[in-house]
């Protein structure tokens, strides 16, 4: 979606890098982080204070391959290591496909996922068994909603931020949780880049995510980190003015195409003071929630009317839910709204029909 804000916009991120820089594996001299450009951070830190969605004052920034090495990087330095047992990684449904996936992928002997963060219920503190690390997503993929930490306990709470920008969600404060993870692909569209940063708190905390990334892949692209931060310093207000006329657009069509029967259903969001914007905004989140209220399978459905989706399965939930990108390219966008339109007019001529027959 942002591809045509950086064609019209894109000289002012040009970066060049000549055949003898960023050749060490080394960007600076600090201690732990010394695998991140000084530049990026400094954009990083400058960014957040711009938009005023986290604080970053006296906080570490650790940079990552994008968000998903910083999850694992996250999840290896806040579990404990003389347990008896792995601590359990829980988040709320829906909770983002990729958590246990990536969770459990090591099989590492320190964590493992257990699930639905709303049922879990923390082992006396005594117990090896009271060892958990929950997992937030806010605004939450899939379903667009602002999230909190539901467990009652005192384990470690990886915040996703991901998608807390104005064009998605009101910024309504700075958030200034102990972890939080950040991505340029969901910021600017530049997914390509592979360049998230976390904002930690605890100096511990950083360093043990800082050896993840050693151990992992020795640092982090210095070509990528100095392409991201010439891209976070061409960002002006634009990006997000641009960001969120375009997506409060695709979420009116989106709703106007559903509107048309009873087949389709969308969550509902509430507007709110966006202290970016400076005035009353509605969220529009990156993603589609869409229920199917006739069919088990929405995923199947869609996919005979040529709409490719992922299933509720894969977010914790029943079949009937499905998750639809909103990020697409125009032309892909439309084609999708078009199919999504024919589909419900099919179910609505189907109940004329069955609704006629029933009369005669």
């Amino acid at each position: 979606m942002f591809e045509a804000y950086w064609r019209a916009n894109g000289d002012s991120c040009t970066t060049v890098i000549l055949g003898w820089e960023q050749m060490s594996y080394f960007a600076s001299r600090k201690h732990f982080l010394w695998f991140v450009e000084q530049e990026l951070e400094n954009e990083i830190r400058q960014l957040h204070s711009l938009v005023g969605n986290a604080v970053t004052d006296g906080r570490f920034i650790v940079v990552g391959t994008g968000s998903t090495q910083l999850f694992q990087a996250a999840l290896y330095a806040v579990s404990p290591r003389d347990g008896a047992q792995p601590a359990s990684v829980v988040s709320a449904v829906p909770y983002y496909s990729s958590y246990p996936v990536l969770t459990d992928y090591l099989k590492s002997g320190i964590h493992k996922w257990a699930g639905d963060a709303a049922n879990f219920h923390p082992a006396d503190s005594s117990s090896s068994s009271s060892s958990y690390i929950e997992l937030v997503t806010s605004p939450n993929n899939p379903d667009g909603s602002m999230k909190h930490a539901v467990v009652q306990g005192s384990g470690p709470v990886i915040y996703d931020l991901a998608y807390y920008w104005p064009h998605y969600t009101p910024i309504t404060a700075a958030a200034e949780h102990d972890m939080m993870l950040f991505t340029v692909s969901k910021c600017t569209g530049h997914a390509g880049s592979r360049i998230g940063w976390a904002i930690v708190k605890d100096a511990q905390v950083a360093q043990n995510m800082a050896k993840f990334i050693e151990l992992n892949t020795i640092g982090v692209s210095h070509d990528s980190q100095l392409r991201a931060a010439q891209i976070l310093k061409s960002i002006s207000g634009r990006l997000f003015h641009f960001g969120y006329s375009e997506m409060s657009r695709r979420w009116d069509l989106l709703q106007q195409a559903v509107k048309v029967s009873d087949r389709f259903s969308l969550p509902e969001f509430s507007p709110a003071f966006c202290a970016f914007f400076g005035q009353v905004t509605s969220p529009h989140p990156a993603f589609a929630w869409l229920q199917c209220n006739r069919d088990s399978d929405c995923k199947e459905v869609l996919k005979l009317g040529g709409v490719l989706s992922r299933s509720g399965v894969q977010f914790g939930v029943g079949p009937d839910y499905v998750r639809i990108s909103m990020l697409d390219r125009e032309g892909n966008f439309e084609t999708f709204i078009a199919r999504l339109s024919d589909m419900a007019a099919a179910s609505l001529a189907s109940t004329a029909a069955s609704y006629q027959e029933q009369m005669l």
